[in-house]
């Protein structure tokens, strides 16, 4: 698909040269000729890059780069678990797990392997952990 593209950009390119010249040339010439012909060569640009408009909405799909694989499991009583990050969490009776006063800015990625929570009120996170309660008030 890059060489496709490539071949693309420089078929515009290309155009937009030979375009250039021509009119220099027809203008050096004779303005009142350049003058239509200025008028088909941006008409043709026109719908030159409709047409390229149209292919980049509605040409062929992209297939996006699949995801990370990675099994994530709570097994245990009151048990969390996350693939990605996990910004506070309780699993407590009576209790709440305050965020953390700096959460990183940037999202966490998802963990490229299994993520499992298997004890009761256990905690697993295939990312950052901000903030958590496991007991009771």
């Amino acid at each position: 698909m890059a060489n496709r593209s490539r071949a693309l950009v420089w078929t515009g390119i290309g155009l937009c040269v030979a375009g250039a010249v021509g009119l220099v040339v027809g203008g050096a010439l004779d303005v009142d000729a350049a003058d239509p012909w200025a008028s088909v060569a941006g008409a043709a640009a026109g719908l030159l890059g409709l047409a390229v408009t149209l292919y980049a909405l509605l040409g062929p799909a992209r297939t996006p780069a699949p995801a990370p694989t990675s099994s994530v499991t709570a097994s245990g009583n009151r048990s969390v678990a996350a693939g990605g990050g996990i910004g506070s969490v309780s699993t407590g009776d009576g209790t709440s797990a305050a965020p953390p006063p700096t959460m990183p800015t940037s999202p966490s990625r998802p963990a490229n392997g299994p993520v499992t929570a298997s004890g009761e009120r256990s905690v697993a996170a295939g990312g950052d952990i901000g903030s958590v309660s496991t007991g009771d008030a």
